[in-house]
């Protein structure tokens, strides 16, 4: 036991032995009869499908507070448990080794993104000494495929079919692409080979075609199946078909603050907000809607139109999903999850090759920091943040065996998680090690209780580290240090949960514990100082940093 003192005689040395081999028998006894009791009248494993967002905000869904319609995720949600306080590692590349592996993100070699920094935990893509979902459950008797964007290594040995994978369609790099010809060098690979699409393509469609198609070939088979959907939409650039962008087009024609308080409102409407729970401060970048000329307002309206048209189409396809599954009578043994890899983002980038009209195949654009800001309602900040803002996403979870009806859940959890509750939900062990490599321990926890309708034994803290950007959560408390400015702000989030007052100053032994607390995780998982990362990331790193 970590708290016993070692004795010099022989004979307490003889006597702690004995008490460590009890104690440990104990453990082992104890683990057995926890796994026991956490699968204890679960139902036969699950087919599992896992869906991922690109870059959509907290509110962007129906069932959280938007006027976008998502009927499909909607439905799910009301028939399903939404989570109110779950938690992603800030950006994409991130958020995605630590959802497929279980492992903070610097764990599974992904501090950065997804270039190499030639510096341990930076490396830029998954490593052997992690343990994907796919991996796990294909050792579990599961078939397994993905289609949709990668992102967790550009070599092709580091693909999703070299990660556990039997079947991928998608992106194996970076996304950010709808219509051909793609923008940047994104590749799409299509089972054996990189495919050049036909005129008609539009990604969304095809990312979750196939999706059906993996499912509709594994249901064949006798065995559960896990479909990792990971769609590029909503992130930039701002491209959709002409149709879903009719639906939108004029509907934000209003003030930003406008359509947040819509937002806003509608959030306590559904219970994802309480009734006396406040809203942060609009954005002080957000201009005021009146002071724009009418050509200013038509670019927003229509930059936020093509965002939610984006969302829209992705949900219609869900849709079909969902309707593939119920046809193949495989609904009712599906536990299907969404979620977000991040915050909305309010980053602007333009490309000078790439001018068609926004929207259009040919053009190239972003929907800006006062539509973000909306998308984060009622949060504060962005993507790339350790803020609520940047970290916290929807979550709802389907699966009608376990979950019964619908409910809201207020308590927090991390995208490590999603890992523990898979090797749960299906009876899996998390292997010591895999293929020849030791696996680093998961730390995250299972959502089963959760599920259950239980209070679940809370992560002793929670911690961020992105360019730089530090967070961590421990109870109620919320320590955050963006950078540069590197100022500690820190927040009780239990009666102020949009983070508007810094209590630094007034709590000081609660900082310093705070810290504290991050920088012994940050020692155990391998976090170096951001400027020594700068020095040693290549130039297409560089490129991808932004403050």
């Amino acid at each position: 036991m970590k708290s016993m003192r070692l004795m010099t005689s022989n004979l307490d040395i003889f006597n702690l032995s004995k008490k460590i081999l009890f104690f440990g028998l104990i453990c082992l006894v104890s683990c057995k009869e926890n796994k026991t009791s956490i699968r204890e009248n679960l139902p036969e494993k699950p087919n599992i499908i896992l869906i991922l967002a690109d870059d959509m905000g907290y509110s962007d869904l129906g069932s959280y507070g938007s006027e976008i319609k998502t009927p499909s995720l909607d439905k799910l949600a009301h028939n399903g448990l939404r989570m109110t306080q779950f938690y992603n590692a800030s950006r994409c590349c991130p958020s995605r080794a630590s959802l497929l592996t279980g492992l903070y993100p610097h764990q599974a070699n992904m501090g950065f993104m997804q270039e190499d920094c030639h510096l341990p935990s930076y490396g830029g893509h998954l490593p052997d000494n992690a343990i994907t979902i796919a991996e796990l459950l294909k050792e579990n008797g599961y078939n397994t495929a993905m289609s949709g964007k990668w992102h967790v290594g550009n070599d092709e040995k580091y693909w999703p079919t070299k990660k556990g994978f039997d079947k991928f369609y998608g992106f194996p790099h970076h996304g950010g692409a709808y219509f051909y010809p793609f923008p940047g060098d994104q590749v799409l690979y299509d089972g054996d080979s990189i495919i050049t699409p036909s005129k008609d393509f539009y990604s969304t469609d095809a990312i979750n075609d196939n999706a059906i198609k993996f499912v509709d070939e594994m249901s064949k088979d006798d065995k559960p199946f896990f479909l990792y959907l990971a769609h590029v939409a909503p992130h930039f650039p701002l491209q959709a078909k002409e149709k879903d962008i009719a639906k939108y087009c004029g509907q934000y024609k209003k003030a930003f603050e406008e359509v947040r308080n819509n937002r806003f409102e509608k959030m306590k409407k559904e219970g994802i907000l309480p009734q006396n729970f406040p809203i942060s401060e609009i954005d002080k970048k957000v201009p005021d809607w009146d002071s724009l000329t009418e050509e200013e307002k038509d670019d927003f309206d229509l930059r936020m139109s093509v965002y939610a048209a984006q969302i829209d189409c992705m949900d219609q396809g869900i849709g079909k999903l969902i309707d593939t599954l119920e046809a193949l009578n495989q609904l009712d043994n599906t536990m299907i999850v969404f979620l977000s890899d991040n915050g909305g983002t309010r980053e602007d980038y333009s490309n000078p090759n790439l001018n068609a009209p926004i929207g259009e195949p040919g053009s190239f654009g972003c929907y800006k920091l006062p539509w973000a800001n909306v998308s984060n309602t009622p949060f504060r900040m962005f993507k790339h943040w350790g803020y609520e803002g940047g970290i916290r996403t929807p979550f709802i979870v389907y699966y009608p065996k376990i979950i019964k009806e619908s409910r809201i859940d207020n308590q927090p959890a991390h995208i490590m998680d999603i890992m523990s509750t898979i090797v749960d939900i299906t009876g899996s062990e998390y292997p010591k090690s895999y293929n020849g490599h030791a696996i680093t321990p998961t730390l995250g926890k299972s959502l089963v209780p959760v599920f259950k309708n239980e209070t679940r034994a809370p992560h002793e803290g929670l911690f961020w580290e992105h360019e730089g950007n530090k967070a961590a959560r421990i109870g109620s408390w919320k320590w955050v240090n963006a950078y540069p400015e590197q100022h500690d702000e820190l927040f009780n989030l239990s009666l102020d949960p949009t983070e508007n007052t810094n209590l630094a100053k007034t709590h000081p032994e609660q900082l310093d514990k705070m810290k504290a607390a991050w920088q012994k995780w940050a020692n155990g998982v391998g976090v170096v100082p951001w400027d020594k990362v700068l020095e040693a990331a290549p130039k297409q790193a560089r490129l991808q940093i932004h403050y």
